[in-house]
């Protein structure tokens, strides 16, 4: 499911989750006074009045594109990304982008403000700086994890189980090496 279709069905379920259907809840939202381009604080008062997540994120989002508020393409954010002192990692990733976009045409990146996820059916890999100058690299396995040293358990990003965090000066016979762990997560969320 896309994302634009699961937004929509949130939004067509908000009046039997909540009491009150998408108009009433952005009425709800001015009327409270908040700033409808800060999303996260937005989410915040949903949460306080006992909207559910989804439903918080769907209202956040009308509320900001209703204030004129255009969500970034996957170029601006991956440039906004990689920019600065990560302008270093934009080779990595622009490689890596090009190695899981020949795995299928069935593949779409997304922009997200802190990472680029990589989505067929479900998300199974993202792209995003790492800790200390490394380029990290989540991926998503629902089965068997390959045996690899360089993976160890993802910790609350981007929905990845494990990831690899590959260093700026990373030569292109070290980023093939990742090719086989990103296929496999490719045919894990297919």
């Amino acid at each position: 499911m896309e994302p634009a279709d699961m937004m929509a069905a949130v939004v067509t379920g908000l009046k039997q989750r909540t009491g009150r259907d998408l108009p009433d809840w952005l009425e709800a939202v001015s009327a409270a006074g908040l700033d409808p381009l800060d999303q996260q604080g937005v989410r915040a008062w949903l949460r306080e009045q006992g909207v559910p997540q989804n439903s918080q994120w769907a209202i956040a989002d009308a509320a900001a594109r209703e204030a004129g508020w255009v969500p970034p393409d996957v170029q601006d954010a991956t440039d906004s990304l990689y920019s600065g002192p990560k302008a270093a990692l934009r080779p990595l990733h622009d490689a890596i982008f090009e190695m899981t976009h020949a795995l299928g045409e069935d593949i779409q990146a997304q922009s997200r403000a802190t990472y680029i996820p990589f989505v067929r059916r479900t998300q199974f890999l993202a792209l995003a700086p790492g800790p200390r100058g490394t380029l990290r690299v989540g991926l998503r396995f629902r089965a068997d994890v390959p045996d690899d040293d360089r993976l160890s358990p993802a910790k609350g990003f981007a929905q990845a189980t494990h990831w690899v965090h590959v260093e700026a000066d990373a030569l292109d016979e070290d980023l093939l090496t990742l090719e086989p762990l990103i296929a496999t997560a490719y045919d894990q969320n297919g």
